[in-house]
């Protein structure tokens, strides 16, 4: 299914025809991993590989494929007197304690936090490092930015229109991260995703690891390796993107909504950590940075409960079901009703119940976007006001996600943008919800 790459972006609502796919390329007698990045009406690919002291060659290739658009973030929601959307601790049928899903995560965001704050005590706020140092032509670093920003702008391009209001630093390692998990989505979504192993994916997720140590494979992997030498981004969320593709390869079930959560994670909540640092804190904020991080994670995972909310048909018909089994059954429900795609008494409140939690999850990201650098909030709140509307949409349309698309019209999207624009002026509140106790 779909995935919402990005909560800077405009969730992914859908990725049809378009591929990031690997294969070997020679050089001399070396055998490089490359990418070949396919999208629609462009007429970009580099292939190469960036090595000291070497003139670099890019290996022009072509796009070719369809696709619309997404954002990201799951969230762990940290129980602070609001509300708790699942326990810390799990107990199995054996009786045995577990660490639950929103630990596990909740351990990546302190991870993440950390290395924000790090950051702050040494009085960089935010500041930025100047390019990476490129063998050969520096211009190729620049081509290989306005490379991501064709990319977001072809196919987010509400988003596009808000990055720009962000500065250069921060609009471009935006692009650079979109591009990234795009091509990572795409492995399992795209058009030749039968094709894709769990080997190709270790391959990528090793591709990563060069990326972050400045030795990127192409013109884009060039462009997020420069983003992460600048900004105080981790490698663990990329990995995580990752293991969520090695889960859409094995797993088309889920049995609870601690299941369900983890993947949205990995699929969606993933971009927030990556992005938070790049969005930048407002300065006259008075949340924590582990908030913050908390909010962005409750976006990706409010957008992609939308997404599966709004695709159960259409994943259903590749086998997929993305909704918790125990709760199906508790509902008087079960893969065979789906399957059926009969809207029901018994459908239309299993649906509702899910419509209510995703909605909480929008709450708890809301208080989130005001804490974000001013430069940054509209798209957020762009793409949190329009991907709520889907779930407005799924109830208009009767519950029936069977054979019924719901999608917010034209007009709706540019009524909701001068919305989105008046709320990222609020600036953060003396005494924000988020603050420290």
């Amino acid at each position: 299914m779909s995935v919402a790459l990005l909560w800077v972006v405009l969730p992914i609502s859908e990725v049809t025809n378009s591929i990031a796919f690997l294969e070997p390329v020679r050089e001399g007698s070396r055998l490089l991993d490359s990418s070949r990045f396919v999208g629609r009406s462009k007429n970009f690919l580099c292939n190469g590989r960036l090595e000291k002291g070497k003139q670099q060659r890019w290996n022009s290739g072509y796009l070719n494929g369809d696709s619309r658009n997404c954002c990201l973030e799951g969230s762990r929601l940290k129980n602070q007197g609001k509300f708790s959307v699942i326990p810390n601790v799990m107990v199995s049928p054996a009786g045995e304690m577990t660490m639950s899903s929103e630990q596990k995560v909740y351990d990546v965001v302190l991870k993440q936090a950390a290395l924000v704050n790090r950051q702050l005590r040494s009085r960089e706020d935010w500041d930025v490092k100047s390019d990476i140092v490129l063998p050969g032509n520096l211009s190729l670093l620049s081509e290989a930015y306005d490379r991501c920003g064709e990319v977001r702008a072809e196919y987010a391009k509400t988003f596009y229109l808000g990055t720009m209001l962000m500065t250069p630093e921060r609009r471009r390692a935006i692009w650079a991260i979109y591009v990234w998990c795009r091509r990572t989505d795409e492995l399992v979504d795209g058009p030749n995703a039968s094709h894709i192993t769990p080997t190709a994916l270790d391959r990528w997720e090793a591709r990563l690891e060069d990326v972050f140590r400045g030795r990127p494979f192409d013109m884009l992997d060039a462009a997020l390796s420069d983003t992460v030498s600048k900004f105080p981004v981790d490698i663990q969320p990329f990995r995580d993107m990752i293991e969520g593709m090695r889960m859409d390869l094995g797993k088309s079930r889920y049995k609870n909504f601690d299941e369900l959560y983890l993947y949205c994670y990995y699929v969606a909540g993933t971009v927030g950590l990556m992005s938070v640092p790049v969005m930048g804190i407002a300065p006259e904020s008075k949340a924590t940075v582990e908030s913050v991080y908390n909010a962005a994670l409750a976006l990706g995972i409010a957008n992609q409960l939308t997404n599966i909310l709004r695709d159960v048909g259409e994943d259903s018909r590749r086998g997929r079901v993305y909704l918790p089994q125990d709760e199906l059954a508790l509902a008087g429900l079960s893969d065979e009703d789906i399957l059926a795609g009969k809207v029901t008494d018994k459908w239309r409140n299993f649906v509702k119940k899910q419509i209510k939690r995703a909605r909480k999850f929008f709450d708890e990201a809301e208080k989130g976007v005001t804490e974000l650098n001013s430069a940054s909030r509209w798209p957020v709140w762009a793409s949190l006001l329009l991907y709520r509307q889907i779930l407005d949409e799924i109830e208009a349309n009767d519950c029936n996600n069977f054979t019924r698309r719901a999608y917010v019209s034209k007009p709706k999207k540019l009524l909701a943008l001068p919305i989105a624009y008046a709320k990222s002026v609020v600036p953060p509140r003396t005494s924000s919800p988020l603050a420290k106790a």
